[in-house]
């Protein structure tokens, strides 16, 4: 993860953070995006009753997850060439989802994670109490998103990761600043 070369960023932290608005909004902006596998998954599972759910099986759900995010990222390599890509969430994630459970963490899902390259700066969403919101998909507590939030920031930091905090904000403030990050430099 720690090869600057790649333009390909992560968005991440907690749950109800504002990721999937974020890079709706760089969408919106001409940027090419990879949304978040958890959310489509969950969905899938619940149509088809599903057991790949994180209140049904844990590690069957982040399975889930894990392979589609590396199916996900392979497919977008191929086409972006040195565009810059925003990921919903990278693949470390599921690793930090597996933690936060106290789930081990599979050996080949460790050395899959390091194979896959993103730009070591990682763009860090913190919890924000006041869009919170559960859904049919985000059934955990307020409590539950800061502790994501805190495992996720750790596993990136343990990988070699420089995160960058992107503070509280109307949506199109955020893509700004990400979009200065990166014009500046600050995510070099």
């Amino acid at each position: 993860m720690n090869h600057m070369t790649y333009p390909r960023y992560i968005i991440t932290g907690g749950p109800g953070a504002g990721k999937t608005t974020l890079l709706n909004e760089l969408q919106k902006m001409g940027f090419l995006t990879v949304p978040e596998e958890g959310r489509r998954i969950i969905k899938e599972q619940i149509l088809i009753n599903g057991e790949g759910l994180p209140w049904k099986n844990k590690m069957l759900f982040a399975r889930l997850m894990f392979e589609a995010s590396v199916k996900a990222y392979q497919e977008i390599i191929e086409t972006a060439g040195l565009q810059p890509v925003f990921f919903d969430r990278g693949i470390w994630d599921t690793i930090g989802y597996l933690r936060l459970e106290n789930i081990p963490v599979p050996e080949e899902m460790e050395i899959k994670a390091r194979e896959i390259k993103y730009h070591d700066h990682v763009f860090i969403l913190p919890p924000w109490k006041q869009i919170y919101e559960n859904d049919p998909e985000r059934k955990q507590s307020f409590r539950e998103a800061v502790s994501t939030f805190d495992r996720m920031k750790e596993i990136y930091q343990e990988n070699g990761c420089h995160l960058i905090e992107v503070p509280e904000g109307p949506v199109e403030k955020r893509a700004e600043f990400i979009l200065s990050c990166l014009r500046t430099g600050a995510s070099e």
